[in-house]
């Protein structure tokens, strides 16, 4: 890898997002509780070792204005060491984990649930259909010290919604997803929240969103939800179009903030720039929660997020700095489970890192050709980051200017009417 170069300075101008500010910044203290044992990775020179602290994870994390949703075969621990070099207060969800992998992997754990300590504010998602399976999942992952359980109760995959009846089917079970959220609560004893889509085939009135919200928030600990505003069809697409396929209503997320005051929603679908994430929560969204484009095009989302979102002072971060960095996390778990995680795997979550520069395609077709000799991270760098100029690998964060979006305006606009099947006092009761 090129040694590093000289960095300029510059600057990116913080959202005024209407919630509570400091100076044209957003106030970054969120506290949360304390805890006694947790895992982590202590990382030599030569290999990454899980060891149990007995320690109290600090608490004092940002509040979640702006997550990365958790991906199949994306967000694991790489690309999540990844984010978390680019952003410091980005909240960051796993891969969904079923719970029956959890309980039946027992001796095998570290493989699933292990994560740098650096991860933190970090959250597992868990998927599951049986509430003793999920009782037990929960209990075997708490030590782990996640600082919140998220179940999953949107995805459409068949695998997972069909023959494995949990992911968005939950949806049509309320009463059931209300238990497993009481259950993860009492295993945990950290907080909870639901990611769900905002109906399912013909079950896709705003009353009948608001029927599940209502039935989980007040017969469960949950008061946070993350919304993916898309209703998911089930026979005849896949999961991949049921990501762009169904229409996007914003206004059922904007009028579920409006009708259940005292939750928490984060909204999810369809959100790809840090203007768009600004545009949302500017409109009222308590929190944005972004997918793939985080992983298309990371250094141009992610590193923005601290100083446009969080209000943090100008960064001089630079690509060779993280790629430094992330170097000395990927020669440190190289091989640790015999053959895995190999270069292929942790060069996967940097393959989008020079996207729209010069030199990406030579990149990418370097990288290519590498990954059939290089059998350690610096050689491989050493292979293909020829390909990249300095002044792409050396240059900071530049100034973006926040160009907010009409798109979440608009949908307030087109709001439903409040639910006719709940009373607005009971409404206004859910704590």
């Amino acid at each position: 890898m090129k040694l590093a170069g000289s960095a300029l300075m510059t600057s990116v101008s913080p959202v005024h997002c209407g919630l509570v500010s400091n100076g044209g910044g957003l106030l970054l203290n969120l506290s949360h509780r304390s805890r006694t044992q947790f895992r982590k990775f202590h990382c030599s020179s030569q290999k990454c070792e899980l060891f149990e602290k007995p320690t109290n994870v600090s608490s004092g994390y940002s509040p979640p204005w702006f997550s990365v949703a958790p991906m199949m075969e994306y967000t694991d621990n790489h690309f999540r060491t990844l984010a978390r070099l680019m952003s410091r207060h980005a909240w960051l969800y796993t891969e969904m984990i079923a719970t029956e992998t959890i309980v039946h992997q027992k001796a095998n754990l570290d493989r699933f649930l292990a994560y740098g300590h650096d991860q933190h504010p970090i959250v597992l998602q868990i998927g599951g259909s049986d509430l003793e399976s999920i009782s037990k999942a929960v209990q075997l992952a708490s030590p782990y010290g996640y600082d919140e359980f998220n179940l999953n109760c949107g995805c459409p995959s068949p695998k997972v919604a069909g023959k494995g009846c949990f992911g968005v089917s939950l949806m049509l079970n309320p009463e059931f997803v209300a238990d497993a959220m009481s259950v993860i609560s009492a295993a945990s004893g950290v907080p909870v929240s639901v990611k769900c889509r905002i109906g399912v085939d013909n079950r896709d009135s705003y009353d009948e969103l608001c029927d599940f919200i209502y039935k989980v928030s007040s017969k469960s600990p949950t008061k946070h939800f993350i919304i993916h505003s898309r209703k998911a069809l089930l026979n005849g697409i896949s999961a991949k179009d049921n990501r762009s396929i169904p229409p996007l209503k914003y206004e059922y997320f904007y009028a579920l903030v409006r009708d259940f005051p005292d939750l928490q929603f984060t909204i999810n679908g369809g959100i790809n720039t840090i203007h768009e994430v600004a545009s949302a929560l500017k409109e009222g969204a308590h929190g944005v929660m972004v997918g793939r484009a985080a992983y298309k095009n990371p250094w141009n989302l992610l590193a923005h997020v601290d100083s446009a979102i969080y209000g943090e002072p100008p960064s001089s971060l630079t690509r060779r700095q993280v790629l430094e960095k992330y170097q000395v996390y990927a020669d440190s778990v190289l091989g640790i489970y015999g053959p895995k995680p190999n270069v292929r795997e942790l060069i996967k979550p940097l393959l989008n890192f020079f996207h729209s520069e010069n030199g990406n395609s030579l990149w990418k077709r370097k990288a290519d050709a590498a990954f059939v000799n290089c059998t350690t991270m610096k050689s491989f760098f050493d292979e293909t980051l020829v390909a990249i100029p300095d002044s792409v690998l050396d240059s900071p964060i530049t100034s973006t200017p926040i160009n907010l979006s009409n798109v979440f305006a608009d949908a307030k606009n087109l709001l439903p009417p409040p639910p006719s099947t709940i009373r607005v006092g009971e409404l206004m009761q859910l704590s």
